[in-house]
């Protein structure tokens, strides 16, 4: 059994530009077994999946306790490194924000995902604020003695729709990318951006390994790694495609006539 730390290491290894970390994220123990059997080098969960898998909304409103237990159990169910979608960190303050990455390291997860817009809105923090949030982050886990894994979220691309998407915002990006990175980022996460000339452009200026999102109109995994990517995330997808095939399953197993 490896212990957590070599596992985060095992998990920040595989961020190799070029050989991009493919990313199928799980929701519950079931589906990480699932992944898992499948050959994968490691676990993400969704925080949309996991939201409507609970019979709540994204956006934080998977109470904090319930969103951990459910980490806690999924962790205790593989030995593959584990990384969580914990949306904003479930804090108003870097403090809150610490505090919650503290309770994932200690379920034994070795990564997470921490968005720069607020949950209720969508909208984007201020950079200094996001900032504030990822070094506070950064300085807890250096106590713990993990090498924790901050996938800095940015959601400049969800404030327009794809094809408004320009160099402007690419430029934001990368500007954001060198505020977090010197903060104590580990990567940059994308999604929404899906154009293959962009997304080629933030790969080979961010000083950070660029994670895309597959969503409708994403390149194919080949011309991701062409760019230069060094992750991929399917976020919902797997969710959505399992509960299609489950209804599909239960309407031609006569589930509709069903009294």
């Amino acid at each position: 059994m490896s212990t957590q730390a070599q596992k985060a290491e095992r998990f920040r290894a595989l961020h190799i530009p070029g050989r991009p970390l493919v990313l199928f994220n799980i929701w519950d123990v079931g589906s990480a077994k699932a992944v898992a059997a499948s050959g994968a080098k490691a676990i993400a969960t969704g925080s949309w999946s996991v939201a409507n898998a609970n019979g709540f909304a994204d956006g934080e409103c998977t109470p904090r306790a319930l969103a951990l237990d459910n980490l806690r159990r999924i962790v205790g169910t593989t030995d593959l490194p584990v990384t969580v979608d914990l949306e904003s960190g479930y804090g108003a303050t870097p403090e809150a924000v610490g505090e919650t990455v503290g309770l994932a390291i200690e379920t034994g997860a070795v990564g997470c995902n921490l968005e720069d817009s607020f949950p209720e809105t969508g909208r984007l923090r201020e950079t200094l604020d996001q900032v504030e949030r990822i070094r506070k982050t950064r300085r807890m886990t250096e106590t713990i003695g993990i090498r924790f894994f901050i996938n800095a979220r940015t959601d400049i691309f969800f404030q327009r729709p794809p094809e408004q998407h320009d160099d402007a915002m690419v430029v934001e990006a990368i500007e954001r990318a060198r505020r977090y990175a010197d903060a104590g980022a580990d990567g940059l996460f994308v999604p929404g951006l899906c154009d293959v000339g962009l997304i080629a452009r933030l790969a080979e200026t961010s000083p950070l390994p660029v994670n895309i999102m597959v969503s409708d109109g994403t390149p194919p995994l080949r011309s991701l790694a062409e760019c230069g990517v060094a992750r991929v995330s399917h976020g919902p997808s797997p969710y959505v495609m399992a509960m299609r095939v489950l209804e599909e399953a239960a309407r031609a197993a006569g589930g509709s006539d069903q009294g």
